[in-house]
């Protein structure tokens, strides 16, 4: 697909809002000099602020917009590495060649939302936090903060997952397999990869262990590539390479591709990555085959994989924000921030290191899905906190639990007819964390199938009403 000029300079994010424009980045921390060492004073051109947010994502600005709609008289300012926002939520209908969605639909810039809301905003890329002295220092100058509120988002574990690759190798990854879990360069890159694929082409698409953002993305992005395909009558496989056996709306996802794109659409269990050469194209990974459920060692089978389209989705971990913050984390491989709790406050999203920093979006150590909606239903909560510990008073979050259909989720399925699966979860208190249930309801009752046209409706009017409350 050729980018038009508008799809160009709106991703460039020409932005009246940008306080200041940074080099590229690939996360929000760069190894750049601190503007001073930790004792120095705040920067007096940038000042102190009652609330500093790191990361102008869905949690963070629902933060943001909160905060101001509380009070007005609350300052309040966003610290974000990136000029202009693109939603990652919506962006496979983009891929699949949904009618009217495009990288410009998907793409904001700040100033919107900086003029409607009223709070402030700083371009510019964390490169320290001293929590001791509350400064942020960043590579446009040092920031003050009575509360902080981490919402960076996440990177990718490339260095983890594959310890013998050194940094050449994981940069090309980046440019020639993006993952496109990350707003930015990286979803042109897949767009393009996609837009460009030939008859024959083999479409590879990884799904990672552990924790990641957003678990149906990449099942969602496998049917809306298939989409793509039919639409153009392009021939060729979307073949899912998953390292676990779980797929998020799995029965959803299984009865989709059966019925609309049975023999395209291959989904791969127990296949764990052991290396890839981007020259030639071709995967090598091992994959395990169990016997049964009793069986718990199975059987591995080292195999290789020629692919045209390589979606390729590396562990996912906690952006080193958090670490950079030196607040305590869980021993996993994605370092969920550890959430405070106490008999007046069962669940918070105070960190439990720190009274004056709070985390948000998919960070937190709460057991609720790192999506989207939740990153939105838990900034709204999280700014009722620090409103009232800003007014020295005390907020309760397990006042409203359980929360029924705290997220919902839609997943697009088919473009012709347009049709959506979903999930829908409701949030409790769930010993020290805020604890989800999902279900996956029948979206079509008559035909007893899960994906409809009503629900294709419904992930349009979300994305509609999720821009239009962080942008209105």
């Amino acid at each position: 697909m050729n980018i038009s000029r508008r799809d160009l300079f709106k991703f460039a994010g020409i932005s009246a809002a940008a306080a200041a424009v940074t080099g590229c980045s690939t996360t929000a921390f760069d190894p750049l000099p601190k503007t001073g060492s930790k004792n120095s004073a705040v920067n007096s051109k940038l000042g102190k602020h009652q609330v500093v947010i790191i990361g102008g994502g869905f949690g963070g600005m629902t933060v943001a917009k909160e905060l101001k709609k509380i009070d007005n008289k609350f300052d309040v300012l966003i610290i974000e590495k990136n000029d202009s926002f693109m939603s990652c939520p919506f962006s496979n209908c983009n891929l699949g060649g949904i009618e009217g969605v495009s990288l410009s639909s998907l793409t904001y810039d700040y100033s919107q939302a900086i003029e409607k809301n009223g709070y402030s905003m700083l371009t510019a890329v964390v490169t320290d936090i001293d929590r001791e002295n509350k400064v942020i220092h960043t590579s446009m100058g040092a920031v003050g903060y009575d509360i902080l509120v981490m919402a960076p988002g996440i990177d990718y574990n490339y260095k983890k997952q594959f310890p013998t690759w050194d940094a050449a190798k994981i940069a090309k990854a980046r440019r020639v397999a993006p993952a496109a879990l990350v707003p930015g360069g990286e979803h042109v890159a897949l767009d393009r990869l996609v837009k460009n694929m030939e008859d024959g082409d083999t479409v590879v698409i990884t799904v990672p262990a552990g924790k990641y953002r957003c678990p149906p993305a990449p099942f969602e992005r496998a049917s809306m590539i298939a989409n793509y395909m039919k639409k153009e009558g392009i021939k060729g496989k979307v073949i899912i390479l998953n390292e676990t056996a779980e797929i998020a709306k799995g029965a959803a996802f299984k009865e989709t591709w059966k019925d609309l794109y049975n023999g395209v659409v291959v989904h791969e269990d127990n296949c764990k990555i052991t290396d890839v050469d981007f020259d030639k194209k071709v995967i090598t990974y091992a994959q395990t085959v169990f016997k049964d459920k009793e069986d718990t060692e199975g059987v591995t089978t080292t195999k290789t994989l020629t692919y045209g389209v390589f979606n390729f989705i590396p562990h996912n971990m906690s952006n080193p924000v958090i670490e950079m913050s030196g607040v305590a984390t869980t021993p996993d491989g994605f370092k969920k921030v550890k959430m405070a709790t106490s008999a007046e406050k069962p669940v918070s999203f105070q960190t439990a290191t720190d009274a004056s920093v709070y985390a948000v979006g998919d960070v937190v150590g709460h057991a609720i899905p790192p999506s989207g909606q939740a990153a939105i239903w838990s900034g709204k909560e999280c700014a009722k906190e620090i409103a009232h510990a800003l007014r020295g008073k005390s907020y309760n979050i397990a006042s409203v639990l359980p929360f029924k259909s705290a997220n919902v989720c839609y997943s697009m399925v088919n473009g012709n007819p347009e049709e959506a699966i979903m999930v829908n979860h409701e949030f409790m208190v769930s010993g020290p964390v805020i604890g989800s249930k999902g279900s996956v309801p029948k979206g079509d009752e008559a035909a007893n199938k899960f994906r409809s046209k009503g629900l294709g409706k419904a992930t349009r009017d979300w994305y509609r009403g999720a821009m239009s409350d962080l942008f209105n």
